[in-house]
């Protein structure tokens, strides 16, 4: 009976459903992945489920489907290139410091692990689900499947460690800017004020040059193109050499803005959902052959690139910060929203902004100083940079 789809299923999604209460209780410190991931370790090393289980559930399938190219696709139509452009220093700033991190891992970890073990954590550490999904995927195509348990540690690990040390800086940026403000040199930010001006004017441009009309959008439809650009995407890799994820992206970002695909696609076909829920199944399913000796003799491998990795992080951050006259302690949580990812730079913003604002007008002005670089910087590694960097470098083993 265990193994009916349905009651597979429901036993998996129950352990994921507790990862994200917890993840919510802990406001992200605690990641979804860390709680689904050792819970459905435990599970399998005691006995009480067989690892079978999780291929029973079919959901596997969803995430091969779904929590591949059109996800990715649909991560390339979330914010506008124009936002982008206009938050240009935050994108650089976060770019700059996930090439430190993967530099400085490739240096340093090449010469304490090898080579492999370093591109193994690279992809993941400057990024998130999508990196880890390239990265795990590329290391089972070159033979080197037991590898994987370090990216899908570093996945659940990276936001215990990045979460407090931006929360850290950001709330002394926040007193600084508090400060300042009080001695009436800086004034208000204007930035949310531009993005929701940028935003309206994007929307209202999408409008006039989508392909198809509003009224046939309808969740079929938007599902159907995004099967399109991910069968263009998946086509392109065997001709190109050049790996899916690079072009799904591509694809997204040029799709939107020449009116093929609206904003936040994926989820405006109401397939976003099922289609993360498959893929927390593809990378839960990953760990089915980590035995307990091998998760415990990865740890030094996956503490080392962390802190490796966040010191790279660090130092490009500030470099950044420095060359484009941002005060490094806005900088530098910016770089490392890439251990971070949505949306724990959402509340890292809103818990510092509620704690260092003495009245709701000051943490508005905060919150409005500090919120938009942190998302740019986001999807800048998260979204973007760390699936260009993951697919290059898997790509040399």
């Amino acid at each position: 009976m265990i193994h009916e789809p349905v009651i597979a299923a429901v036993i998996i999604l129950a352990l994921i459903a507790v990862g994200e209460i917890i993840s919510i209780f802990t406001k992200a410190r605690v990641s979804m992945f860390l709680v689904a991931i050792i819970g459905y370790l435990l599970l399998i090393w005691t006995g009480i489920i067989p690892k079978e289980l999780i291929g029973d559930s079919k959901f596997i399938e969803i995430g091969a489907v779904l929590g591949t190219a059109p996800i990715i696709i649909h991560m390339g139509t979330l914010i506008p290139l124009k936002v982008i452009r206009s938050q240009w220093k935050a994108v650089a700033i976060s770019l700059l410091g996930i090439i430190f991190g993967t530099g400085l891992i490739l240096l340093l970890i090449t010469m304490m692990y090898g080579y492999k073990t370093a591109v193994a954590g690279a992809g993941p550490l400057t990024g998130g689900v999508i990196a880890f999904l390239v990265t795990a995927e590329g290391l089972k195509e070159v033979g080197l499947a037991s590898l994987v348990v370090i990216p899908a540690l570093i996945l659940s690990f990276q936001s215990l460690f990045g979460m407090p040390l931006s929360a850290i800086l950001l709330r002394r940026y926040a007193l600084k800017y508090r400060k300042a403000a009080d001695a009436r040199t800086y004034t208000a930010s204007t930035l949310e004020v531009e993005v929701e001006n940028v935003i309206t004017t994007e929307d209202a441009k999408e409008l006039n040059t989508a392909w198809i009309p509003k009224k046939y959008q309808t969740n079929l439809i938007l599902l159907f193109q995004l099967f399109i650009g991910g069968a263009i995407a998946v086509v392109l890799e065997q001709f190109t050499g050049i790996p899916y994820s690079i072009w799904a992206l591509v694809l997204g970002i040029g799709g939107r803005l020449i009116g093929f695909y609206p904003d936040r696609v994926m989820e405006r076909a109401n397939a976003f959902t099922v289609g993360m829920a498959g893929l927390v199944f593809l990378i839960i399913a990953t760990m089915n052959d980590t035995t307990f000796e091998m998760f415990i003799g990865y740890l030094p491998e996956m503490f080392s690139i962390i802190a490796v990795g966040i010191l790279g992080i660090i130092i490009g951050g500030f470099i950044g910060s420095k060359l484009f006259k941002w005060d490094p302690l806005k900088g530098l949580p910016v770089a490392l929203t890439a251990t971070i990812g949505f949306p724990g730079d959402y509340l890292i913003c809103e818990e510092v902004s509620r704690s260092v604002g003495r009245n709701k007008e000051e943490e508005e002005m905060i919150l409005n100083e500090i919120l938009t670089p942190m998302l740019i910087g986001g999807f800048t590694t998260v979204t973007a940079g760390s699936v260009v960097i993951a697919s290059i470098l898997i790509k040399t083993l």
